[in-house]
This record gives C-alpha cells, sequence and structure tokens, in this order.
C-alpha cells in the first residue's frame, strides 16, 4: 500500500514492546512470591558488636533459584564523632589498607557505603562538602518509576527505557519500606482537557501499575471533573492553548521522600555498621603503585586543612557530574563520560495547589514535563532539564524560575506571582555523556536516566547516572564488582539491604507522630506554645525512631523554641545534628539537616546567628568562627536561593 511496510513493522515493535512489559509483570511476580516463600524459610538473629553488622541466613533452593537471603542486620544505635572517625581512618597505612574507598557522598556513594559496610568491608566514605550537597539534595523528591520514560519506551520502542521503569519501580517498594519515616506514597493526577487524553493516559497509566506488578502502591483510576476540581480547586477550568474544557484527571501514586535528609541517613546508617564516613574531606589527590595502578588517594580535611593519605585495596569513584574530573586526576587525557542536565525547581506557599496531591502536566507547551508537588507545608514545582556544564554550588537562572512560573500559570485558574517564591534552587543530574561519534547536541531530555560502570585502567571503579530511587540497586552492582575484582577478603557476605531499615526506621511506626504530639500537649515545651502538631509532624518524619532524642535535648537544654516563625524546626534539631548527624556548619544544617533553606531562603538566612550559636555550643567554636561562619552561610544561601532572597527584598 501507500505507506509500505511502516506498519507492519510499527506493529511488530509495538507487540514486541507489550510483551516485554507483560513479562515483567510475571516476573515481578514471580520475584515477589519467591522472596515471601524465601523469607519464611529464612532464620535470623541480630548481634552485633563494635556496630558490626552480623546476621545468620538460610540458603533456599529450588524454583525460585538460589540464593542467600537475610533479615535486616543490625546497625548499632550509636554513630561515631567525626573526631573518632577521622581516629580510625589514620590507622590505615600503605601496609594495611582498607577494603574499599568510595569517593563521593551523594545517594550512589552513600548508598555504596551502607552496602559495603553491611557485608562486612572495612569502608571509607569521603566527601567533599557535605553528604548530598550536590544533586542528591536537590531532586524533585519523588521514588517513581517515571511515567515519562515508560511513554518513551513505547512510542521509541526503546527497552532500555523499559527496563529502566522495571526496575525503578520495584526499587520503589525497597525504598517505602527501608525509610517508612523518610519515604511515603503520594497520589498524583494528570488533568485532561481532550477526551482522546482519558484513554491515553489512562492506558498509560495502568501499563505503569503493570509493570510495577506486586510492588504497585495504588491502581491508577479515572476521577471525573468534579472530583478533580474538588482535590485541586486552583486548577485551570480550560486549556490555555485549546480552550477546551477539563474532562477529568487519570490518578496514579508514586511516592515522595526528603532527599537530604535520605543521604544523611544513609551516611549515619553506614557509620552504624562500622564504615568511617567523612564530610567535608576531599579527594586531592589519587595515590598509584609502580604499575600505574590506583592504591589510594591524598585526602585533605577541608575543616582543618590537613592532608592525610588513605590506602584501599579497590577505589570507587561515585562523584556524579565530577566523575570525570577525578578520573583525571589519574589521566588527564581522560575521555568525557558524563555529561551535566540543569534542573530548577521553585517553592511556593501551600494555597497555590493541594496538600495532599501532586499534579504531573506529562508535556509543556515546548514539550517538558511540569511537576506540582506538596512538600513540607508548601509546594515544589519544576523542573528545567538543559544542558549544562558541571559545577559545585550551581545558583538558579532568573530565566528558568520564570520559565517554571509561567508554564505553571497555564495549568493554574490563578496566575502564580512573582514575589510568592519562598526559594528556589537549581541541580546538575549526571547523564553518560554519548559516545563522541553520535553527538548528542543540546537535547538531555531523550538521554536514558540508567546508571552505567566501568573500571578505567588504572583499576578505579567508576558508577555514575540512575537517580535516587535506584540508588540500592546501584549500590548493589557497585559493590558486587568490588567484590569480583578478587582484592577484597574472599568470604565477603552477598547483599542485605534489600529489606534494610536504615537509622530512624527501626521502630519506627506510623502513630509516632500522635504519640508525640500527645507528650508535647501533656508536657509542652517551654517557648514552642500550644500549636505543636506540625512540630509534631516534623520531628516524626525527619527523625524517626530517634525523634524522642530531639526532644530530651530540647527539654534538657531548653531549647524548644522554633528557629523562624511558622516553621516547625526547633533550636535542639542544632544541637543534635551537629552531636549525631554530622552537621559541620550552619549551611549543612540549614540546607541538609532541615530544609528551611528549601522552604523559605529568606528565613534560612535570618536563623544564620542563632544556628551558629548553637552548634558553635557543640563543637566549640570561637567568637571569630561563629562570625566567620555566618558570613560563609549567608554568601552561600544568597547565591544558591538568589532568586528567592531578592523577591523577598524587592
Amino acid at each position: 500500500g501507500l505507506w509500505g511496510n511502516t506498519r507492519p513493522r510499527t506493529r511488530a515493535r509495538t507487540k514486541r514492546l507489550l510483551s516485554s512489559v507483560y513479562l515483567h509483570a510475571a516476573y515481578a511476580a514471580r520475584d515477589r512470591i519467591g522472596t515471601m516463600l524465601r523469607r519464611l524459610a529464612t532464620t535470623a538473629f541480630y548481634a552485633g558488636a563494635g556496630g558490626t553488622a552480623v546476621v545468620a541466613v538460610t540458603t533456599v533452593t529450588g524454583l525460585w533459584g538460589s540464593g542467600k537471603v537475610a533479615d535486616a542486620p543490625f546497625l548499632s544505635d550509636t554513630v561515631p564523632t567525626r573526631a573518632q572517625q577521622l581516629s580510625k581512618l589514620l590507622a590505615g597505612s600503605r601496609e594495611k589498607p582498607f577494603d574499599l574507598l568510595v569517593i563521593g557522598g551523594g545517594a550512589t556513594g552513600a548508598g555504596c557505603a551502607v552496602d559495603a559496610a553491611t557485608r562486612g568491608l572495612n569502608t571509607v566514605l569521603i566527601e567533599r562538602e557535605d553528604f548530598g550537597s550536590g544533586t542528591s539534595s536537590k531532586s524533585t523528591k519523588l521514588v517513581h518509576g517515571g511515567v515519562r520514560y515508560l511513554e518513551k519506551a513505547v512510542f521509541q520502542a526503546d527497552p532500555s527505557q523499559l527496563k529502566l521503569v522495571f526496575e525503578a519501580l520495584h526499587e520503589r517498594a525497597n525504598f517505602l519500606a527501608n525509610v517508612p519515616h523518610l519515604a511515603h506514597p503520594l497520589p498524583i493526577m494528570t488533568p485532561c482537557y481532550q477526551w482522546w487524553e482519558v484513554p491515553y493516559y489512562w492506558a498509560g497509566l495502568k501499563a505503569y501499575d503493570a509493570v510495577a506488578g506486586t510492588t504497585n502502591l495504588v491502581m491508577s483510576k479515572y476521577l471525573n471533573r468534579v472530583e478533580t476540581m474538588n482535590f485541586m480547586p486552583t486548577l485551570a477550568e480550560k486549556n490555555p492553548e485549546t480552550h477546551a474544557g477539563l474532562k477529568g484527571s487519570i490518578l496514579y501514586y508514586d511516592g515522595q521522600f526528603d532527599d537530604s535528609r535520605m543521604c544523611v541517613t544513609l551516611a549515619t546508617s553506614a557509620a552504624s555498621a562500622g564504615a568511617i564516613t567523612l564530610n567535608h574531606a576531599e579527594c586531592a589527590e589519587l595515590i598509584k603503585n609502580e604499575e600505574g595502578k590506583v592504591i589510594g588517594a591524598k585526602m585533605k580535611d577541608n575543616l582543618t586543612g590537613k592532608t592525610h593519605e588513605v590506602y584501599a585495596k579497590v577505589l570507587l569513584n561515585a562523584t556524579g557530574v565530577f566523575t570525570d574530573g577525578v578520573r583525571k586526576q589519574s589521566d588527564n587525557a581522560a575521555r568525557t563520560t558524563v555529561m551535566g542536565s540543569s534542573g530548577v525547581h521553585v517553592t511556593l506557599p501551600a494555597f497555590y495547589g493541594s496538600a495532599t496531591m501532586g499534579m504531573l502536566v506529562p508535556k509543556t507547551k515546548d514539550g517538558r514535563v511540569l511537576f506540582l508537588l506538596p512538600w513540607q507545608g508548601a509546594l515544589i514545582a519544576g523542573t528545567t532539564d538543559t544542558k549544562c556544564l558541571a559545577e559545585a554550588k550551581p545558583a538558579p537562572s532568573e530565566a528558568d524560575v520564570a520559565w517554571v512560573l509561567d508554564t505553571l500559570s497555564d495549568h493554574l485558574g490563578v496566575k502564580v506571582r512573582r514575589e510568592d517564591v519562598l526559594s528556589a534552587w537549581s541541580g546538575i543530574r549526571p547523564l553518560p555523556a554519548p559516545p563522541p561519534s553520535k553527538g548528542g547536541g543540546d537535547n538531555t531530555q531523550n538521554v536514558v536516566r540508567d546508571h552505567v560502570m566501568w573500571t578505567d585502567a588504572d583499576g578505579m571503579l567508576n558508577m555514575t547516572g540512575g537517580k535516587w530511587t535506584t540508588y540500592r540497586k546501584m549500590a548493589e552492582e557497585a559493590v558486587d564488582a568490588v567484590v569480583a575484582t578478587g582484592r577484597v577478603p574472599s568470604n565477603t557476605g552477598h547483599c542485605v539491604t534489600g529489606r534494610l531499615p536504615l537509622r530512624g526506621a527501626r521502630t519506627f511506626r506510623p502513630t509516632l507522630a500522635a504519640e508525640l504530639g500527645q507528650q508535647l500537649k501533656t508536657d509542652p515545651l517551654p517557648g514552642l506554645g500550644a500549636a505543636h502538631d506540625d512540630v509534631a509532624a516534623h520531628l516524626a518524619s525527619s527523625y524517626g525512631d530517634r525523634a524522642p532524642e530531639v526532644l530530651r535535648i530540647a527539654r534538657e537544654k531548653s531549647l524548644g523554641n522554633r528557629l523562624a516563625p511558622g516553621l516547625p524546626v526547633l533550636e535542639a534539631e542544632v544541637a543534635y545534628c551537629a552531636a549525631m548527624e554530622y552537621s559541620e556548619t550552619p549551611d549543612d544544617f540549614l540546607e541538609r539537616r532541615v530544609r528551611m533553606a528549601f522552604m523559605d531562603a529568606s528565613a534560612a538566612i535570618a536563623a544564620l546567628p542563632r544556628v551558629a550559636e548553637l552548634m558553635g555550643n557543640v563543637h566549640g567554636w570561637s567568637r571569630e568562627r561563629r562570625a566567620k561562619e555566618i558570613d560563609n552561610a549567608r554568601a552561600l544561601l544568597t547565591r544558591q536561593y538568589v532568586p528567592a532572597v531578592e523577591a523577598a527584598a524587592a
């Protein structure tokens, strides 16, 4: 016919892809049932000494394959201080190297440290800035498979995109189980303004449910116009381009989490499992032996300026967009393997949307995706996707902020005002760079968000790419590769992080916020006042089963006041995080231990003097040091969140 063989070929590709979707769903059911059966046959006990994980396991063979399955290893309740960690680090030498040195304390590096430490490897993790200070604290805060990736998998007949969605949806279940205080399911709606969009998005999200298999959270469904507007009263009743009326929406569920607290939780969990974890510790230079193999690194302590040599049997480079920078310390001619993609988000008052439901616009006027999500009593909107260069502390451009606000205004019944922006931030995603022969241009939207791993000629392992949702799987693969080198002990255990309650999750229960609220009502904190429901919820969702310790500090040290009016952050949290979570600078606390810089940049800057005072009491700072820390943090916060600060001052 007129189209030749085009349509038959397209139909064949589509059939193959749909078959792959159903096959993945079948595998998911098989794996889920297999895991349940293996757990029934598992006998495990917890025992801990010196923070080392000790687990008894039973090996199960048969229909569902074979392998060791273990209940969660024991993580010590205590976390070594930074001084203790540094002392342990200095005990290593060329003759007594550590098993593994992980460079980079973001999602990938911190996840690798947990995996390695719980397998019994003598592990060191170093991070130039703070844990999660890069992209890992500046995400969209979603634990998701990626609806848009599934769409690309279908229409581009791309198995790699489907594989990414499949892995991510199943890792989503592990994520939500391992940190129930930091992550939770979130309903998200996709509005439909054309009648054809209803079956189109309905079918797409049903496929999303199918790929998730038995790990699916809640089945997607259609909401009529009345239901949609009830959940999102600010939604535009007509499409801004076609002026077509709202036909309803498709509701689906994904996960949401606190990204920087998750990264800090991974770092402290690794430390409680026996790893040495150091922030503000930079890989200044790689150390090689006579054969040109990497055997260690010169680590610069950026808090003291001192340099120490750290030797390890295996080095793992997990520095995200800075992967090539570390590699070039060994080979200045190393080819580029990572490209950066800038993603900008803004924080808005809760009145622009729903406090309980998010919104996804799958395709804006220029083809990008837009999210509007409730988060910590406010809303976050984003994101951009623009090719960029690696930068340690990226700042959002006014043009990117304007794009987010203008695009969001197109889909709401009210124009989003510039002066209402509470904060804005930019994160740079590390994406695998296409081979030089394929070019690449400036479009990063079609680059697969999968992770890649390779070993350089000098013996250093490298891992980059991926996303927060799959961090655990990435870490498992990376540590498997470490074991496969044959340079670490042959009796190294298997991965146990599939169901590993991280720090704060071991005795967490959904009723914790209510229990804390009861305590605060019965025995109020001096200075807090009667309105404390938000404080109880904040403490439970931030610290999990460690929240009572924060309240104890608040009572004993008389630190029950809020750091800023209207925000649920207590002064006691500064003391707790400085002592127990490696919070070494005021911006460590304001950006990544609590999220004040992201929730309200102006409030964060106003709280700096009090934060420096409280942190200085823990760390023993002089008056001059406190003043210096305030100045440094103010400059940093003003630069990174400058659009919000300028708007507030205007």
